[in-house]
C-alpha cells in the first residue's frame, strides 16, 4: 500500500476546484519528482482542444509563457465571437531546479467546456537537469488507468450547477448581502452629528425653562411691593 501511495505521489497530477460543465475552474497541476533523483528545470502543460485558453496564476519559482496555435478554420463560441487563434500549451520553467525531494503547485484558470461527462486530458513534459517525463498516457476503453506508467493529468467535466455563470451570480449574490449588511450596520449606527445636535437642543430647553423661572419669580415679588405704593398713595391725610 505504501508502495502505491508513494507511486501516486510521483504523477504529475491535476486537482480542479470545481468540475461544473461551463463554469469557470482552478486546476492545481502538482509537480513532484519525476526525473529520478534529477531537478526539474521546466513543465509544458497542453491544453486539450475543448478550451481555448488558460490564465496561469504567478508563482515566485517560475516563469510562465503562453504558446499560441493558429486554428485551421475560425471558431465560433457560445456567445457568438470567433476565434482564429487559441492557447495551446502553458509553459512553466523554473528559476531554479526543482529539488527532487520537493514538490510545486502550479494553478491555471479556465473555462470548462458545457460537455456533462466529457473527461479533458492535459497532456505534461517534465524536463528536468537530466532526462525527461512525459505525462501523456491516455487509457484506452476498458483499460485501468492506474495502470499506465505515465498518465496524462486529467478530470471529468460534471452536469452544470444551478448557477450557470460560473459562480459569478455566487459572488454578486455575496456583494449583496455585504451592502445589506452594511446599509444596516450603517442604520443602527448613531450619528455623531445629529446626537451632538441633540444634547445642544436639550442644553438650550433647559436654559429656556431656568430663565422662564427666574423671570416667574421676578414678577411674583414685583406685585405686592406696586400694591403696597398704590394703597399708601390713596389714603387720606390727616
Amino acid at each position: 500500500m505504501l508502495a502505491g501511495v508513494t507511486a501516486a505521489s510521483a504523477h504529475v497530477g491535476v486537482t480542479p476546484d470545481k468540475t461544473d460543465a461551463n463554469s469557470y475552474a482552478l486546476l492545481t497541476f502538482g509537480i513532484p519528482h519525476g526525473c529520478d533523483e534529477s531537478g526539474t528545470t521546466k513543465v509544458t502543460i497542453t491544453l486539450p482542444e475543448e478550451l481555448n485558453d488558460a490564465q496561469p496564476t504567478v508563482n515566485p519559482n517560475w516563469t510562465v509563457e503562453k504558446v499560441v496555435e493558429q486554428l485551421p478554420e475560425p471558431k465560433k463560441l457560445d456567445d457568438g465571437a470567433t476565434i482564429t487563434k487559441r492557447t495551446s500549451q502553458i509553459v512553466y520553467t523554473a528559476k531554479a531546479p526543482l529539488n527532487p525531494e520537493l514538490r510545486d503547485a502550479l494553478v491555471l484558470s479556465v473555462k470548462l467546456p458545457d460537455a456533462a461527462g466529457k473527461t479533458l486530458h492535459f497532456p505534461t513534459l517534465q524536463n528536468c537537469e537530466q532526462g525527461q517525463t512525459d505525462w501523456s498516457e491516455i487509457a484506452k476503453d476498458g483499460q485501468d488507468p492506474h495502470s499506465l506508467k505515465a498518465p496524462a493529468p486529467s478530470l471529468t467535466v460534471t452536469a452544470a450547477a444551478a448557477d450557470a455563470h460560473g459562480g459569478h451570480a455566487s459572488a454578486s449574490a455575496e456583494t449583496g448581502a455585504d451592502a445589506s449588511q452594511a446599509s444596516s450596520v450603517s442604520a443602527s449606527t448613531p450619528d455623531d452629528g445629529a446626537q451632538a445636535r441633540s444634547w445642544a437642543g436639550l442644553v438650550a430647553g433647559f436654559g429656556g425653562l431656568a430663565l422662564g423661572g427666574v423671570a416667574l419669580m421676578r414678577g411674583r415679588n414685583r406685585k405686592p411691593a406696586e400694591a403696597r405704593v398704590s394703597g399708601s398713595a390713596a389714603a387720606p391725610k390727616k
